[in-house]
Protein backbone atom coordinates (compact mmCIF):
# COMPACT_ATOMS: atom_id res chain seq x y z
CA UNK A 1 0.00 0.00 0.00
CA UNK A 2 1.76 3.13 -1.09
CA UNK A 3 2.06 6.17 1.74
CA UNK A 4 -0.78 9.44 1.13
CA UNK A 5 0.95 12.52 1.44
CA UNK A 6 0.04 13.53 4.92
CA UNK A 7 1.13 10.32 5.77
CA UNK A 8 4.96 10.68 4.29
CA UNK A 9 4.79 14.55 5.82
CA UNK A 10 4.30 13.04 8.79
CA UNK A 11 7.44 10.92 8.41
CA UNK A 12 9.45 13.15 7.79
CA UNK A 13 8.65 15.89 10.54
CA UNK A 14 12.02 17.48 11.70
CA UNK A 15 13.21 16.81 15.27
CA UNK A 16 12.36 19.69 17.33
CA UNK A 17 15.67 18.96 19.76
CA UNK A 18 13.60 18.82 23.05
CA UNK A 19 14.24 15.19 23.92
CA UNK A 20 17.52 12.74 23.92
CA UNK A 21 16.90 11.32 20.55
CA UNK A 22 19.95 9.11 21.28
CA UNK A 23 18.99 5.24 19.91
CA UNK A 24 16.99 3.50 23.22
CA UNK A 25 17.93 -0.04 24.67
CA UNK A 26 21.53 1.56 25.53
CA UNK A 27 23.31 3.38 27.58
CA UNK A 28 24.88 6.93 26.93
CA UNK A 29 28.58 5.57 27.91
CA UNK A 30 28.00 2.01 26.02
CA UNK A 31 26.76 4.11 23.30
CA UNK A 32 30.06 5.93 23.09
CA UNK A 33 31.89 2.52 23.58
CA UNK A 34 30.22 0.95 20.24
CA UNK A 35 30.99 4.29 18.31
CA UNK A 36 34.67 4.04 19.29
CA UNK A 37 34.54 0.25 18.22
CA UNK A 38 32.96 1.02 15.08
CA UNK A 39 35.48 3.54 14.42
CA UNK A 40 38.13 1.24 14.80
CA UNK A 41 39.07 2.52 18.20
CA UNK A 42 40.96 5.43 17.38
CA UNK A 43 40.84 7.90 20.36
CA UNK A 44 41.64 10.81 17.40
CA UNK A 45 38.87 9.60 15.08
CA UNK A 46 37.52 12.98 13.99
CA UNK A 47 34.02 10.77 13.10
CA UNK A 48 34.56 9.28 16.68
CA UNK A 49 34.67 12.39 18.24
CA UNK A 50 32.41 14.34 16.10
CA UNK A 51 29.57 11.07 17.20
CA UNK A 52 30.73 11.70 20.47
CA UNK A 53 29.57 15.21 20.87
CA UNK A 54 26.14 14.25 19.02
CA UNK A 55 25.42 11.95 21.38
CA UNK A 56 26.09 14.14 24.24
CA UNK A 57 23.80 17.45 22.85
CA UNK A 58 21.30 14.45 22.98
CA UNK A 59 22.18 12.97 26.17
CA UNK A 60 21.89 16.65 27.42
CA UNK A 61 18.51 17.03 26.77
CA UNK A 62 17.68 14.45 29.35
CA UNK A 63 18.60 16.75 32.02
CA UNK A 64 16.31 18.07 34.14
CA UNK A 65 15.16 21.05 34.55
CA UNK A 66 16.69 23.61 31.82
CA UNK A 67 18.63 25.24 34.62
CA UNK A 68 20.93 22.11 35.29
CA UNK A 69 21.41 21.83 31.37
CA UNK A 70 22.86 25.24 30.72
CA UNK A 71 25.88 24.75 31.62
CA UNK A 72 25.91 21.25 29.29
CA UNK A 73 24.28 22.88 26.42
CA UNK A 74 27.17 25.43 26.58
CA UNK A 75 29.86 22.51 26.57
CA UNK A 76 27.41 20.96 23.41
CA UNK A 77 27.67 24.12 21.28
CA UNK A 78 31.54 24.92 21.52
CA UNK A 79 32.33 21.26 20.96
CA UNK A 80 30.09 21.46 18.32
CA UNK A 81 32.23 24.70 16.67
CA UNK A 82 35.04 22.68 17.18
CA UNK A 83 33.95 19.84 15.53
CA UNK A 84 33.29 22.02 12.56
CA UNK A 85 36.13 23.90 12.56
CA UNK A 86 39.31 20.71 13.36
CA UNK A 87 37.35 18.18 12.03
CA UNK A 88 35.09 19.94 8.91
CA UNK A 89 32.07 17.52 10.00
CA UNK A 90 28.58 19.09 10.67
CA UNK A 91 26.45 16.67 13.14
CA UNK A 92 23.81 18.82 14.74
CA UNK A 93 22.11 16.74 17.93
CA UNK A 94 18.23 16.86 16.23
CA UNK A 95 20.02 14.18 13.36
CA UNK A 96 18.45 11.05 14.58
CA UNK A 97 21.56 8.84 14.14
CA UNK A 98 21.17 5.15 15.22
CA UNK A 99 24.64 2.48 16.23
CA UNK A 100 27.06 1.10 14.74
CA UNK A 101 27.69 4.41 12.42
CA UNK A 102 30.62 4.79 10.83
CA UNK A 103 32.49 8.59 9.58
CA UNK A 104 35.05 7.08 7.43
CA UNK A 105 37.78 9.65 6.91
CA UNK A 106 36.89 13.27 7.64
CA UNK A 107 36.31 16.47 6.44
CA UNK A 108 33.81 18.26 4.28
CA UNK A 109 30.72 16.38 5.91
CA UNK A 110 27.82 17.89 6.03
CA UNK A 111 25.04 15.89 7.90
CA UNK A 112 21.97 17.25 8.48
CA UNK A 113 19.64 14.56 7.71
CA UNK A 114 16.16 13.79 9.65
CA UNK A 115 17.79 10.01 10.28
CA UNK A 116 20.83 7.67 9.70
CA UNK A 117 20.33 4.37 10.29
CA UNK A 118 21.99 1.73 12.13
CA UNK A 119 25.00 0.33 10.39
CA UNK A 120 25.41 3.42 7.70
CA UNK A 121 28.65 4.13 6.58
CA UNK A 122 29.55 7.78 5.50
CA UNK A 123 32.61 8.88 3.47
CA UNK A 124 34.50 12.28 3.35
CA UNK A 125 32.88 15.40 1.34
CA UNK A 126 29.21 13.94 1.67
CA UNK A 127 26.13 15.99 2.18
CA UNK A 128 22.99 15.61 3.07
CA UNK A 129 20.58 18.52 3.82
CA UNK A 130 17.68 20.45 2.35
CA UNK A 131 17.52 20.57 -1.62
CA UNK A 132 15.91 24.30 -1.35
CA UNK A 133 15.85 27.10 1.20
CA UNK A 134 12.16 27.62 0.71
CA UNK A 135 11.95 23.81 1.95
CA UNK A 136 14.86 24.00 5.07
CA UNK A 137 12.64 21.10 6.65
CA UNK A 138 12.80 18.65 3.80
CA UNK A 139 15.75 16.55 4.60
CA UNK A 140 17.05 13.01 4.11
CA UNK A 141 16.25 9.60 5.92
CA UNK A 142 19.06 7.20 5.41
CA UNK A 143 18.27 3.31 5.86
CA UNK A 144 20.03 1.34 8.23
CA UNK A 145 23.32 -0.41 5.77
CA UNK A 146 23.49 2.34 3.82
CA UNK A 147 27.26 3.00 2.31
CA UNK A 148 27.44 6.45 0.81
CA UNK A 149 30.33 7.73 -0.97
CA UNK A 150 33.18 9.83 -0.99
CA UNK A 151 31.56 13.51 -2.54
CA UNK A 152 28.13 12.50 -2.17
CA UNK A 153 25.15 14.92 -2.33
CA UNK A 154 21.74 13.66 -0.49
CA UNK A 155 19.40 15.92 -0.59
CA UNK A 156 15.47 16.97 0.69
CA UNK A 157 12.84 14.94 1.59
CA UNK A 158 14.01 11.77 0.03
CA UNK A 159 14.79 8.65 1.15
CA UNK A 160 17.38 6.06 0.74
CA UNK A 161 16.56 2.53 0.93
CA UNK A 162 18.34 0.06 3.94
CA UNK A 163 21.07 -1.58 2.19
CA UNK A 164 21.55 1.16 -0.55
CA UNK A 165 24.92 2.07 -2.15
CA UNK A 166 25.44 5.61 -3.12
CA UNK A 167 28.57 5.90 -5.77
CA UNK A 168 31.02 8.51 -5.10
CA UNK A 169 30.21 12.30 -6.12
CA UNK A 170 26.16 10.82 -6.80
CA UNK A 171 24.21 13.55 -6.55
CA UNK A 172 20.53 12.28 -5.06
CA UNK A 173 17.42 14.12 -4.95
CA UNK A 174 14.92 10.88 -5.44
CA UNK A 175 14.13 7.56 -3.61
CA UNK A 176 16.75 4.77 -3.77
CA UNK A 177 15.08 1.57 -3.48
CA UNK A 178 16.35 -1.31 -0.62
CA UNK A 179 19.41 -2.59 -1.78
CA UNK A 180 19.64 -0.62 -4.82
CA UNK A 181 22.96 0.95 -6.42
CA UNK A 182 22.81 4.77 -7.42
CA UNK A 183 25.46 6.89 -9.09
CA UNK A 184 25.94 9.77 -11.74
CA UNK A 185 24.75 13.54 -11.72
CA UNK A 186 21.37 13.58 -11.13
CA UNK A 187 21.92 10.04 -9.62
CA UNK A 188 20.11 7.05 -11.14
CA UNK A 189 19.71 3.40 -10.12
CA UNK A 190 22.25 1.34 -11.85
CA UNK A 191 21.95 -1.81 -9.98
CA UNK A 192 20.41 -4.10 -7.39
CA UNK A 193 21.67 -6.25 -4.72
CA UNK A 194 20.14 -9.41 -4.10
Amino acid sequence: MSETPEQRAARFAPNPGTRNCNPEGISFWALVAEDFRTNDSDLLSQGFWTLFWHRFGNWRMSVRPKLLRAPLSLIYRIMFKMCEWVAGMMLPYTVRVGRRVRLDHFGGMILVAHTIGDDVILRQNTTLGIARTSENQSRPIIGAGADIGAGAVIVGAIEIGAGARIGANAVVTRDVPEGATAAGIPARVVGKTT
